[in-house]
């Protein structure tokens, strides 16, 4: 099995490792930064408040599906570390306009800077694993691969953490996080700079900037081939169930199991830091080899713990006259510690479920044609998150509890599973 550790110590991987690293601590610094001031300072009740998280995580996807075509274009055509720079550069010119919003407690202006967030993070994200065959040889590209899908979910853990830490539930400590976001944005950016330079593998095309007709374009020449659009259309679903239950989190948090925001970052910091398990796991068990054999019995597994995860929380018992659980009260519960390893089960289960898809994605097409690949399988990712936000949002005003979602989002892995299933079947 190829040892992936000493990728950390190459110029080919570690400065987008840690640009890629970097930047998804950022928005999850500022998007949970934002959440909890605007869930516990502003409003008061959980309809608004999972609308509220329904309505970021739908404007911080909603670039991906608008202009991930362009993006993948961009990254195929021209050189990816000089593209990388030049995003990371914007990235602290939003970084100003986000601090800004959360100085003036602004929810307008705090939700056009995760919008460009998104913006920014749209087109890098068909770089990050498009470069990836690029610099690595081809037994090393699945280790990379979970090296930067660890990599994020540990920022991830970080960021959503210390968004947690820095505001409290009565919205004090927005300047450390306004000076933090600045300074992590201006770090990320000089970590691009040392990125190796990443040419176009063929010559320049015509780019199309009709996102509508080039997506239309990008889907079709892609999901014609059964092996990626199976890998697509799974990846689609995990993320979408994912989207789902990172929407569900606060609100689960504040309203059924009555608990602070620190209860709310440890959710989403356990959620994290299994998938970065589950990431480096599925690794070893594959032995570098880029296949779809583990994904059915994974996402199962995980759907079976997010079942688990139901049960826990409809019989969870908060605590009298409106008070709430702090991190330390929580910890102590009679049901905390099983709450969490469930909620890791659901996480490490599911980045051993997509991990390898990704990998597959990047070696199955020729090299050239990765980043536009990437920027297929975004499109319909994006599109898919979108629409799980919307139900979930619809759905609750519905009147669907936030804890009788979690039984969807069980159904859902089935039909990953089955997906996973097809996939294992053409490919192996």
């Amino acid at each position: 099995m190829q040892n992936t550790a000493h990728l950390l110590r190459t110029r080919r991987f570690l400065p987008l490792f840690l640009t890629q690293l970097l930047g998804a601590f950022n928005d999850n610094l500022f998007k949970f930064s934002m959440v909890i001031l605007v869930t516990y300072g502003i409003y008061e009740s959980e309809s608004e408040d999972f609308a509220f998280n329904a309505l970021a995580s739908g404007l911080f996807i909603l670039p991906f599906f608008l202009f991930s075509s362009l993006a993948g274009q961009l990254a195929d055509n021209y050189d990816k570390a000089r593209i990388t720079r030049f995003v990371k550069t914007l990235e602290i010119f939003i970084a100003v306009i986000g601090g800004i919003g959360l100085w003036l407690h602004s929810i307008p202006v705090m939700l056009t800077a995760l919008f460009l967030l998104g913006l920014q993070s749209t087109f890098f994200g068909p770089i990050k694993y498009a470069v990836l065959p690029q610099h690595l040889q081809k037994d090393e590209v699945l280790g990379g691969t979970g090296l930067v899908e660890a990599g994020t979910y540990i920022a991830i853990l970080a960021g959503t953490i210390l968004g947690g830490i820095i505001i409290d539930k009565d919205g004090n400590g927005v300047e450390i996080a306004v000076v933090t976001v600045f300074l992590v944005a201006l770090i990320g950016r000089i970590a691009a700079q040392f990125m190796p330079e990443a040419p176009a593998q063929k010559e320049v095309e015509k780019i199309d900037f009709n996102f509508v007709r080039s997506s239309f374009h990008l889907i079709s020449a892609t999901l014609h081939v059964r092996k990626l659009y199976l890998a697509i259309i799974a990846i689609s679903f995990f993320w979408t169930i994912g989207s789902v239950l990172i929407i569900q989190f606060p609100p689960l948090v504040e309203n059924v199991l009555t608990a602070t925001p620190q209860v709310a970052s440890l959710f989403l910091g356990v959620f994290s830091i299994g998938i970065a398990i589950g990431s480096v796991l599925v690794n070893r068990l594959l032995k570098s080899e880029v296949s779809a054999r583990f994904a059915p019995v994974s996402v199962i597994l995980m759907g079976g713990s997010v079942l688990l995860l139901y049960f826990i929380a409809r019989g969870w018992d908060g605590l009298p006259n409106g008070d709430l659980y702090t991190f330390e009260t929580f910890i102590v519960h009679e049901g905390a510690w099983s709450l969490l390893a469930t909620l890791g089960g659901v996480s490490i289960f599911g980045g051993m479920f997509v991990v390898p898809l990704y990998a597959f994605l990047t070696t199955t097409v020729d090299i050239s044609q990765t980043a536009r690949t990437i920027a297929a399988n975004n499109v319909v990712n994006s599109g898919c998150m979108v629409l799980g936000a919307l139900a979930a949002m619809g759905l609750s005003m519905l009147g669907v509890s936030t804890t009788e979602q979690l039984l969807l989002v069980a159904a859902m892995c089935l039909v990953a599973a089955w997906l996973g299933h097809q996939l294992h079947r053409a490919c192996d």
